[in-house]
C-alpha cells in the first residue's frame, strides 16, 4: 500500500472477561476500498468497527482513522475527524419520532458547518443520492420499507460528505432484490464519489458481486485478506466451508485491487 492507509490497526487486542475477540489483530485499507469484513461468530467484526469509529476502546493496540490515533488524539483532532466518516449500523437507527428529512439534518446541525439556506437543499441531495423518492424525507421511518430506511440510514451517514463509510450488516432483513439493489448502491458510492466503505456482511452475493477486497477474521486476527478469488482458494477450512455453496465463475471476480 503505497499511500497512506485510511485505517490502520496495529497489535489490537480485545477481551470480554475470559474470551480474547482480538488477539494482535493487524489491518491496513486504503483510500477508495470496498472491503468486506467477514469470520464466524464471536469473531469481532462489529466490535472492530466499533474500536475504530470510537465507540469502543481495545485493551491494547493503536487505531489510526484518516491519520487520526483515535484512542489517543485530543479532542478536537477526534472531533475534527469524526465529521469525516459516516456509519450506518444494522438496525439503520434512525429517530423513530423524526421524520427522515429531519433524520438526516441531524449531523448538519450538530456539526454547525451547513448554514441555515443550506441544510434544505443539502438534505434533497443526500435523500437523492440514497435512492429515496424526494417525498420519502415528509415520512415517518415508520411509514417506509425495510430497504428504504436502510436508504435514510445511508443518507443521514452522508450529511457530511464524508472519506470513509462503515456498514454493519447492511442488507440483512431485506429481500434478495431490494438486497442488491443496495449493494449497487454501495458500489456507486465507492466508484463514483471515491467513499472508502468498510461492510461487515454475510451476505456471499453481496461478497462476490461487489467486494473487490475480502478480510476473513478468525483466531482472534485477519486469517484471510484478498480478492473474492484468493480468499476462496484459501486452505482455511472455515473459509473452505463458508464459501462451499458457492463457485465463482471467472466473469464473476471483480476487476481491480
Amino acid at each position: 500500500m503505497s499511500a497512506a492507509p485510511v485505517i490502520d490497526i496495529r497489535g489490537v487486542s480485545t477481551r470480554f472477561g475470559r474470551q480474547v475477540v482480538h488477539d494482535g489483530l493487524d489491518l491496513k485499507i486504503g483510500a477508495g476500498e470496498l472491503v468486506a469484513i467477514i469470520g464466524g461468530s464471536g469473531t469481532g467484526k462489529s466490535v472492530l468497527l466499533r474500536e475504530i469509529v470510537g465507540l469502543h476502546r481495545p485493551d491494547a493496540g493503536t487505531v489510526k482513522l484518516l491519520g487520526v490515533d483515535v484512542w489517543h488524539a485530543p479532542e478536537a483532532e477526534l472531533s475534527a475527524m469524526r465529521r469525516r466518516f459516516g456509519m450506518m449500523f444494522q438496525d439503520g437507527a434512525l429517530f423513530s419520532s423524526l421524520t427522515v428529512a429531519a433524520n438526516v439534518e441531524v449531523p448538519l446541525r450538530e456539526s454547525g458547518l451547513a448554514p441555515e439556506s443550506m441544510i434544505a437543499p443539502l438534505v434533497a441531495l443526500r435523500l437523492a443520492q440514497a435512492g429515496l423518492p424526494a417525498d420519502a424525507g415528509e415520512k415517518m421511518p415508520s411509514q417506509l420499507s425495510g430497504g428504504m430506511r436502510k436508504r435514510a440510514a445511508i443518507a443521514r451517514a452522508l450529511a457530511l460528505e464524508p472519506e470513509v463509510l462503515f456498514l454493519d450488516e447492511p442488507t440483512s432483513g431485506l429481500d434478495p432484490i431490494t438486497a442488491r439493489a443496495f449493494d449497487g448502491l454501495l458500489r456507486g458510492l465507492c466508484d463514483d464519489l471515491g467513499i472508502t466503505v468498510v461492510v461487515v456482511t454475510h451476505d456471499l452475493d453481496t461478497l462476490l458481486t461487489i467486494a473487490k477486497r475480502i478480510v476473513v477474521l478468525g483466531g482472534g486476527r485477519v486469517a484471510g485478506d484478498g480478492t473474492p478469488a484468493q480468499v476462496m482458494a484459501s486452505d482455511d477450512p472455515w473459509i473452505r466451508e463458508y464459501f462451499s455453496s458457492r463457485k465463482m465463475p471467472a466473469a464473476e471476480v471483480p476487476d481491480g485491487p
